[in-house]
């Protein structure tokens, strides 16, 4: 008896020992995971945290990650329960519109938000994009900030606006790859192209880092209309990368309607565009973004 007791709790102890975090991406019994892709472009080397969101607001950090070449990320947030903001900082990628390798610039982040994580579980493919960082923005200025009835309602509008279902969950097709558009559903079309298409209005207009894009966006989306206004207060590009609210170029009423989809057409018509996609295989969402009146719902 007394040998099967030490037996047994040998097992046990092994057993206990095999389910723990060992610094390489292992989970233990309950730590929650997030896993997914940065993408405005793949960014690489790039720094995103979690963050608990108590009463609408940002709360405290809750696990840390880092992207890789292709973007992936994997962050470990323990045995958190509730609504997750992720943020992304830091790191470089491709601008689609001039081939060229960007940094994101220290003003510049992205950001999405997640309605719920149940404690202990692995939730997959979540992507952080110019559009969940937009929706992030929107939910933030709603009233009560960042519920998760907020949160479902901004990123299911930032969605409904650029015909993509799920900007959390689908992953945008990336243009620069030779023949993506072959096998890719079209909201991944629409996902990739819609971003493309950012980076090419940020090269029309002279910024020279096209991640300071991604903050204007997220501004004129705060109040739930893109006509470059933040409320009832113009939108500035200060410094043309981020600065945002100091300098003394204002942004366009029209960058986010028939200003994306003149920049849309220039994009699907210049050689950095090796999807195999034509513009007719993507005017419908062309022409829904022209005609536009701008607003987010």
């Amino acid at each position: 008896m007394v040998l099967i007791s030490i037996i047994g709790l040998s097992l046990l102890l092994f057993g206990c020992g095999g389910g723990s975090g060992s610094g390489d991406g292992a989970v233990s019994g309950v730590d929650g995971v997030i896993t997914g892709t940065a993408v405005k472009g793949p960014v690489n080397g790039a720094a995103v945290s979690a963050y608990a969101i108590n009463n609408g607001l940002m709360g405290a950090q809750i696990g840390t990650g880092t992207t890789d070449a292709q973007g992936n990320f994997s962050v470990s947030i323990g045995a958190y329960s509730g609504p997750v903001m992720l943020r992304m900082s830091g790191g470089t990628y491709t601008d689609e519109a001039t081939g060229v390798s960007m940094a994101m610039q220290s003003g510049d982040v992205m950001t999405g938000v997640m309605p719920h994580f149940a404690a202990g579980t692995v939730m997959g493919g979540v992507q952080i994009t110019p559009l969940t960082s937009m929706a992030q923005a929107r939910a933030q200025a709603m009233s009560g900030g960042m519920t998760p009835a907020n949160i479902t309602a901004a990123n299911t509008a930032m969605g409904n606006y650029f015909s993509v279902n799920n900007i959390l969950y689908t992953h945008p097709m990336n243009p620069l790859t030779l023949g993506s558009g072959s096998g890719a559903t079209q909201e991944m079309r629409n996902y990739g192209i819609i971003l493309a298409a950012m980076s090419q209005y940020a090269s029309s207009i002279g910024m020279p880092f096209s991640s300071g894009m991604i903050t204007t966006m997220m501004n004129d989306a705060s109040d739930g209309f893109l006509n470059g206004m933040m409320g009832n207060t113009q939108i500035m590009m200060g410094g043309m990368g981020g600065m945002m609210g100091t300098g003394n170029t204002p942004f366009s009423p029209n960058a986010g309607t028939s200003g994306l989809a003149s920049a849309m057409v220039t994009f699907m018509g210049s050689v950095q565009n090796r999807s195999g996609l034509t513009f007719t295989e993507m005017q419908s969402l062309h022409n829904k973004i022209h005609s536009s009146s701008g607003q987010i719902q």
